[in-house]
């Protein structure tokens, strides 16, 4: 592990000196081929490949070192965790391009280190609670949930003996000791390895844990192979402010593609049998917020996804001294979702990530956030749950002022724009409302309760840690006048864009349940999901702007890529066959699916 950026800057460039040619930089087309053909694995990260892979994460290291001073917590070959980066980086404060030379690591990175390598094998394929953002001075973090009895006995000693002790993420027999193994119990494990997973949290300064299982246990040929921190029976984690926001999986993503990616009505089936993790949000939360959380069942997955957005946002922009853990089951499919919503949303509003461009930010979330944290994209197309995709085509439903963590700050920070209509002034063509595909004509079970008080004790080796959170945030407010907000990149509006505000203002109904009615920038009745969005005739708000040259970057370059392939017409659903023959018959799809 590197205490300081220079280790992982002259690890990622050593090839520059030995006299060859300077490998091109990467750019988003190379990381969306080199991602949709495989698995990112760090222990394979050598050949042709891990040349690709290389490159890629030295130019992550350059993107975030643009605005942030960070440590580095070495996992070449996959030493701590097989699908997590080779280079991780852990960002301590806001910096200057002056301050770099000076940088002074905040972070006790020996005993890091260590507590990182213990906490491991208490969460699903030891991927551990790992800082990925950094806002005003508090992490947001990711990790898997945690791991149950199947899985932290039989991986760990399956791994261990047929893999001669040397598997990515559970070799570490100083966690599992010959003792522990004999015993056979369950709460002396648990504390010991749980036990230092709440040392990593607590030493990140994280309070509130958001769980997006819609299960309170993963089971797997009837064993309970994951475990959760709501169900903890212990009560370990009582002492965080714990959060059950159930969000579909994987799978459900293959109805968004088979809906020709038509995300608006398409709502998730609460009566499956292993669906058994209710709402649960402490009243303190959800009072704060105009949304009926009651009716969450009946959610598409457009209001879904926004509501649960708002709430994360919400956390994060109104507790000044705590940090957020999102994670799903392996965290690796819904946890990038919102991680990069969250960065996203987050940098269009100025406050992370203040100098990046849009193909910038799209290049670091699409390869940070997603393919060296080891999404499965290869797998996730061939099966047709494009999760993925729907991330960033999703960017046009969180463009408006109310997903903003800026609120009335945000027009004194940013540079002003031609006078004329905002946002909040003019309404956008939005659809009626919408129907569902899915019937959902049953109960729902709603719990809001408070984080319960502490029950149960128990006891683990002490690893002796300052924490990280209280150093970073003093380090935020002490330099947060000087926030780098004056480097915003601005992207020019041609004059030839600027049309008469009254050309094109369409009045529309309001909406209370959804944004959807700010999101659209182009008729998408009958257009490809692919199709880059066309300049508006009406002003666009600066947070727009950004969100949308993400998107269309983004489309365009998935399309000359990746592509999307088109839905089969079903003959089942009369309303979805009309609207297939009326695309057909105006030309926009061929007789038969192909590649878009």
């Amino acid at each position: 592990m590197a205490g300081a950026r220079a280790a992982a800057a002259a690890s990622a460039g050593s090839s520059a000196s030995s006299g060859s040619p300077q490998p091109q930089e990467p750019g988003l087309g190379e990381l969306l081929e080199e991602f949709s053909r495989t698995q990112y694995r760090a222990k394979d990260c050598s050949g042709t490949g891990g040349s690709k892979v290389e490159r890629i994460e030295k130019k992550c290291l350059e993107l975030f070192g643009r605005d942030y001073c960070y440590s580095v917590i070495q996992n070449v070959n996959g030493d701590i965790c097989g699908h997590y980066p080779q280079h991780i980086v852990f960002l301590e404060y806001e910096s200057s391009e002056k301050e770099k030379d000076t940088f002074q690591s905040t972070v006790q990175v020996t005993k890091l280190q260590d507590l990182v390598n213990r906490s491991k094998t208490a969460r699903c394929r030891g991927r551990f609670v790992c800082p990925v953002i950094l806002f005003k001075g508090k992490h947001i973090c990711r990790s898997a949930t945690l791991a149950g009895w199947g899985e932290l006995y039989g991986r760990t000693g399956y791994n261990y003996i047929f893999s001669g002790g040397a598997d990515d993420a559970w070799a570490d027999a100083e966690d599992l000791t010959e003792e522990d193994c004999g015993l056979r119990s369950d709460t002396h494990l648990f504390d010991k390895v749980r036990g230092y997973d709440i040392k990593l949290l607590r030493y990140l300064s994280v309070k509130y844990i958001c769980d997006l299982m819609v299960e309170n246990k993963k089971v797997k040929f009837g064993m309970n192979v994951t475990s959760s921190e709501k169900v903890d029976k212990a009560q370990r984690y009582a002492d965080f402010t714990l959060l059950s926001i159930p969000y579909p999986g994987c799978e459900f993503f293959k109805e968004y593609k088979d809906r020709d990616y038509m995300a608006e009505g398409l709502i998730f089936n609460w009566k499956q049998d292993y669906v058994d993790a209710p709402l649960s949000i402490p009243d303190f939360l959800t009072c704060s917020l105009n949304i009926d959380w009651s009716q969450y069942q009946s959610w598409d997955l457009v209001q879904q996804t926004q509501n649960y957005l708002k709430l994360l946002l919400f956390i994060i922009n109104n507790d000044d001294d705590s940090g957020l853990l999102v994670h799903c089951i392996s965290g690796w499919d819904r946890t990038p979702l919102f991680i990069s919503l969250l960065r996203l949303s987050l940098w269009a509003d100025g406050l992370i990530h203040a100098s990046l461009k849009p193909t910038e930010i799209l290049y670091l979330t699409v390869a940070y956030d997603w393919f060296l944290f080891g999404h499965m994209l290869v797998d996730r197309l061939s099966k047709g749950e494009e999760i993925f995709f729907f991330c960033f085509n999703f960017l046009k439903h969180i463009i408006s002022e109310e997903f903003s963590a800026l609120k009335t700050q945000r027009r004194k920070s940013l540079p002003a724009r031609d006078a004329g209509f905002t946002v909040e002034d003019i309404c956008m063509l939005r659809r009626k409302d919408r129907g569902s595909t899915t019937s959902l004509g049953s109960d729902f079970s709603l719990v809001m309760e408070s984080s319960p008080g502490a029950a149960g004790s128990f006891t683990y080796e002490t690893v002796e840690l300052v924490p990280a959170g209280a150093q970073t945030q003093a380090a935020w407010r002490k330099s947060h006048s000087s926030s780098p907000q004056s480097m915003l990149w601005n992207r020019p509006q041609p004059s030839e864009d600027r049309l008469p505000p009254h050309q094109g203002l369409v009045e529309a109904k309001s909406s209370s349940s959804s944004s959807s009615n700010h999101s659209d920038n182009f008729f998408r009745m009958g257009s490809s999901p692919l199709e880059v969005p066309k300049p508006r005739l009406t002003a666009l708000s600066e947070r727009e702007t950004r969100l949308q040259e993400v998107r269309s970057a983004f489309l365009a370059a998935y399309s000359s890529t990746v592509g999307l392939r088109a839905a089969a017409p079903s003959p089942s659903g009369a309303i979805g066959g009309l609207l297939e023959q009326f695309v057909r018959g105006v030309g926009l799809r061929g007789t038969s699916s192909s590649t878009l």
